[in-house]
């Protein structure tokens, strides 16, 4: 994926990330991160270009044995781009809005 402000040069996230994960070391909070599958992967898999397909992210995530931790620390960050714990940000989305929607009919 591609970002754009006005007046600077274009930024693209998988080199961003590319350049920074090596630099960060989770945290204990973090330590399902180093389980993931996605760090055998390409990151340009995780936050491709809009309307580019999330086949083969989703198809990395499936076997992860961390899938459920990455999804949930996508969740409760509020994390907008990429494919996180198998889900695209559209699926993310949609599922913040059912968990949102039981929410209140629970409290009614």
């Amino acid at each position: 994926m591609t970002i754009t402000a006005p007046d600077t040069e274009p930024l693209d996230l998988a080199d961003v990330a590319r350049e920074l994960l090596p630099l960060l070391e989770p945290g204990p909070e973090l330590d399902w991160k180093l389980g993931g599958l996605c760090r055998q992967a390409d990151p340009d898999l995780w936050y491709p270009d809009k309307g580019a397909s999330v086949r083969d992210a989703k198809r990395v995530c499936q076997d992860c044995p961390v899938r459920d931790e990455c999804l949930e620390w996508a969740m409760d960050t509020d994390e907008r781009y990429g494919v996180w714990g198998g889900l695209s940000e559209r699926e993310r989305r949609a599922l913040r809005r059912a968990r949102q929607a039981a929410m209140l009919a629970r409290a009614s």
